[in-house]
């Protein structure tokens, strides 16, 4: 389908939107004041009409928010559907919504998009405006508003159910010693690359955006058995999103709140104004949240720059966020070990633990093994074993312990 795209600034991202839905974009009309009626002015407004007639164009994309009335105008003008950014963004986020809770959230969101404009197609018919192409009749159109508030009820309901859900699977995940890792950042920063590298599992990963819409969280591999993470792959960040549209997605941005470690993932091969955007508006997200866990900075995608380009990206993105980060290509594996001892480093420490539990409790003697190092082992009437684990599977090797009829004595603390 041939569109066009009305923009104020550079349209490489709404284009890039619109691409990824498959839309072919012909031209891209530069607009640089807000009129209020159409948008644009009378003049561009009649360019834009002739061109639309002139080469068989189907869509037009605004990058910008409309208000309902610019957009009843727009569409009755020019005779053609017109999108904002915002629906554009609610088009892709539904192509991409795989999973039941993500296809709930988009519902959620484009319902909630739509009232304003469903009342304003209702005024206009109550004004005797004549509708156009646009919608049905007066009581249609009633009759959908109502349907919307309806199914935005019952949605909501359905999202407290999952959110229940996972609040549970969250509470068994830190009750058996995990901790939580959050993998955020802008859209196409990487974040699936970076799940699948440190995880070893076969997750989606597409040179798209917002290819992940739904979290996924997998289980770290083994680098250090005594303190297991969980790591958690989340929704890409992206510009000027309204408050509303943030909040359909709360559950989602819960995971990297209520995170022990947060990895903000940034994308070293943009341009340097696109970089400074991206990276603003991705720590404007963070600084939302009520909490705020550890962060850790990695710059990705430094195998596509040279040394001098990359060093200029590095010193930009620790101006802006005021802390180092790590540059680090996830393609080529490169100081993806400098990340991974950052994320342990930035977890609690590490304790020491005497341990002393009757001879014979192998499955316990055998689980301690798998969840903690060693150090040193005596058998006798008793078993004394000397063990470094993370803090939350001490609480825990301590109940299983005292449980088996034995007793534990803390060392201290240790890396």
């Amino acid at each position: 389908m041939r569109g066009i795209v009305i923009s104020k600034n550079d349209a490489k991202e709404i284009m890039a939107l619109a691409n990824s839905l498959g839309y072919e974009i012909v031209k891209v009309f530069s607009q640089k004041k807000n009129e209020t009626a159409h948008y644009i002015g009378k003049g561009k407004l009649q360019e834009v009409k002739e061109f639309i007639e002139n080469n068989e164009i189907e869509i037009v994309f605004v990058d910008d928010e409309l208000k309902p009335s610019q957009w009843y105008n727009l569409e009755d003008f020019l005779e053609r559907k017109v999108y904002d950014r915002i629906r554009l963004i609610l088009e892709v986020f539904a192509d991409r919504a795989n999973r039941k809770e993500a296809k709930l959230q988009v519902k959620l969101a484009k319902l909630r998009y739509e009232k304003p404009f469903v009342r304003e197609l209702i005024h206009r018919l109550k004004e005797k405006e004549r509708p156009g192409f646009l919608a049905g009749g007066e009581y249609m159109v009633a009759d959908y508003y109502e349907m919307i508030k309806r199914q935005m009820k019952r949605i909501k309901e359905e999202l407290k159910k999952i959110e229940k859900e996972r609040e549970v699977r969250r509470k068994d995940r830190k009750e058996k010693g995990f901790y939580l890792v959050s993998i955020a950042g802008y859209t196409n920063a990487g974040k699936s690359s970076l799940l699948k590298l440190l995880t070893g599992e076969n997750v989606l990963v597409e040179e798209r955006l917002f290819s992940t819409l739904s979290t996924t969280t997998s289980k770290m591999k083994n680098f250090r058995k005594y303190k297991p993470v969980l790591l958690t792959d989340t929704v890409g960040f992206i510009k000027n999103l309204p408050h509303w549209l943030i909040d359909a997605f709360h559950s989602t941005l819960e995971e990297i709140e209520l995170s022990d470690v947060v990895i903000l993932l940034v994308d070293a091969s943009d341009e340097m104004e696109e970089l400074k955007e991206k990276t603003l508006t991705s720590m404007r997200e963070l600084k939302r949240m009520e909490k705020h866990p550890e962060t850790i900075v990695a710059l990705n995608k430094i195998d596509l720059l040279d040394e001098d380009t990359a060093m200029k990206r590095k010193r930009l993105v620790e101006e802006l966020i005021g802390k180092q980060c790590i540059p680090i290509s996830i393609k080529n594996r490169i100081n993806v070990d400098r990340l991974i001892y950052k994320i342990y480093e930035k977890l609690p420490s590490e304790i020491e633990m005497e341990i002393y539990i009757p001879n014979g409790e192998y499955e316990l003697i055998k689980w301690i093994y798998e969840k903690a190092e060693v150090e040193e082992m005596e058998s006798g009437e008793e078993i004394k074993m000397k063990i470094r684990c993370s803090e939350r599977i001490a609480k825990i090797m301590e109940g299983k312990c005292r449980k088996a009829g034995g007793k534990v004595r803390l060392n201290g603390y240790g890396r």
